[in-house]
């Protein structure tokens, strides 16, 4: 079954004309008389092209908020608990830059002032209000030490305690996350393989507690040397991957459990090259691939840049690179994106925690999973950076909401969608369909995912073909009108400002119904889903194998 859908940029020469799409052999006819620039879209709703895992949109917390080990506390706020739990079902990676340079150091007993001990129930993991803005007020400070060890890349080695994986293991496990922790790939031997000891030393330890986990080995290996002076070339660490996996498989309760890696930076030269090498030597002990990618450098971009449909575009480039190297050496392999966000070196600020970063965020989950990536993981949850999704007080920034949304109304099931105008392949209205959600959601419902990057308002004009179904319209803009309000902090769903009812309570995040056969509007700078409650898409109602 195909859709078609016509966007109309509004302006004066579209004032009282009214453009319908209509199916004749795949082609797009509009009504005589119209002026106006459109932009068509035809829609298969016959089969799913693409399904992507149920924990496709994850989350990251930096190994950088261990550094000083009382910060962990700050997990157990239940302000952060109850906006993690809105973006189940996910993984949590615990890893970063610094996990390469943090060693396992039991310490017993713990600390005094602990906020979680792991015999504790979820419901009494909770930090104390006075101890929760006490860190909050000391976190700026240690920002700045992360950030000069950044910029000088000068790294101190990082000792942890027990603490901070129980901390770890009771967050995830209470927000129902999925825990993937990074081990330091940068303990060698002196004839450069891992040295092994502590990671052995840490799994013995959560095997002890019986803490169901994932792993990883090693946080963006193409820049060992110039953090650590080190070089570990690819294949090499496909060989340190294989022995995590026989130790790993020596163990009662990991010898099943999950490894995923390389974690290496977005393709170019080197890091290809350290791709590669390790697929051919260890590509068989990860359970997926994963690698990092980020649009922009955070300290020389601009607000232009994240709206720049070429620099949105350049991410397609990159997947499909991966996705090549990888089924070259390991068909069938899984692709994961594993840190992602949208500016490098911690971010942008004033741009990365602002509304403008949702369309980068918002693109690259609809364009990586039409492209074949099974999972994104979003740099950071809270922490370190300006990239965060919940800032240094806790609260939920324009990126939170995006994803929660996004967790609500859209399914695993990618549907194939084209978009274009009279110039050729629409840019700044970018489009993506999947099955709805079916836990918000009937069978056959599709929800489109609509991003305009222009000042100017776009109208969808429903075609027949789903006239008679309702939707359910999710648009978010800025708090601020114009340009200006972009740098914003703030969103709105439907013209209503987002933020908690309370600590422990999310607003409703109501969809406007539109009856059948209305325009549906798209403003300038926004994002939106659009449901389409009664498509009756034939690949949403039943399981259908993949094209």
């Amino acid at each position: 079954m195909k859709l078609v859908l016509l966007l109309c940029l509004l302006s004066p020469l579209c004032d009282g004309v009214r453009i319908r799409g209509l199916v004749t052999d795949n082609n797009l006819t509009i009504v005589p008389g119209s002026l106006t620039p459109s932009v068509g879209v035809d829609v298969d709703l016959s089969a799913v092209i693409h399904r992507v895992d149920p924990r496709f949109l994850s989350v990251t917390i930096d190994a950088s908020l261990a550094s000083e080990e009382k910060f962990m506390s700050l997990l157990g706020s239940p302000k952060l608990r109850t906006l993690t739990k809105a973006l189940t079902p996910a993984f949590l990676r615990f890893g970063g830059t610094r996990q390469d340079f943090m060693v396992f150091t039991p310490q017993k007993p713990h600390h005094s002032n602990t906020a979680f001990t792991a015999d504790e129930s979820c419901d009494k993991l909770e930090l104390p209000s006075w101890l929760e803005e006490k860190l909050k007020g000391e976190w700026p400070e240690q920002q700045m030490v992360l950030m000069r060890e950044d910029v000088q890349r000068k790294y101190r080695r990082v000792k942890f305690t027990e603490y901070t994986v129980d901390v770890l293991h009771a967050f995830a496990s209470c927000s129902g996350l999925d825990l993937i922790f990074g081990l330091n790939a940068l303990l060698r031997t002196a004839q450069n393989s891992w040295n092994s000891s502590n990671a052995r030393s840490l799994l013995q330890y959560c095997e002890a507690k019986q803490y169901h986990m994932s792993w990883e080995l090693g946080n963006e290996p193409n820049s060992f040397e110039k953090k650590a002076g080190i070089r570990v070339d690819g294949f090499q660490l496909g060989q340190d991957f294989t022995e995590l996996r026989e130790i790993m498989a020596r163990s009662k309760l990991y010898h099943d459990a999950a490894l995923y890696g390389p974690d290496v930076g977005q393709p170019r030269d080197h890091r290809i090259d350290i791709l590669e090498g390790f697929l051919q030597s260890g590509g068989a002990a990860v359970d997926a691939c994963t690698w990092h990618h980020y649009y922009v450098n955070g300290r020389d971009t601009s607000l232009e840049d994240f709206i720049d449909p070429q620099i949105l575009d350049s991410l397609a480039l990159k997947i499909n690179e991966v996705l090549q190297r990888v089924q070259q050496t390991s068909p069938g392999k899984a692709v994961w994106l594993g840190e992602t966000s949208s500016a490098y070196g911690g971010g942008a600020a004033g741009l990365s925690d602002t509304f403008v970063a949702g369309f980068m965020w918002l693109d690259k989950l609809g364009l990586g999973a039409r492209l074949g990536v099974d999972v994104v993981m979003r740099q950071v949850l809270v922490g370190s950076g300006s990239y965060h999704l919940v800032d240094e007080n806790l609260d939920p920034l324009p990126d939170y909401w995006l994803s929660v949304l996004y967790k609500r109304l859209v399914g695993p099931e990618v549907l194939k969608i084209s978009a274009w105008s009279k110039s050729g392949r629409s840019r700044r209205v970018r489009l993506y369909l999947h099955c709805s959600s079916t836990n918000s959601y009937r069978r056959g419902a599709v929800t489109l995912m609509a991003l305009n990057l222009s000042k100017k308002t776009a109208r969808v004009s429903v075609p027949a073909i789903v006239s008679s179904s309702t939707v359910d319209a999710f648009v978010l803009q800025s708090d601020q009108p114009g340009e200006e309000g972009l740098y914003s902090r703030s969103v709105t769903l439907n013209g209503v400002v987002l933020k908690m009812t309370d600590d422990k309570t999310l607003p409703d995040l109501t969809a406007n119904h539109l009856p059948p056969s209305v325009h549906l509007q798209l403003p300038a700078f926004s994002l939106a889903f659009f449901v389409f409650t009664d498509a009756q898409a034939a690949a949403c109602l039943d399981p259908v194998p993949l094209r």
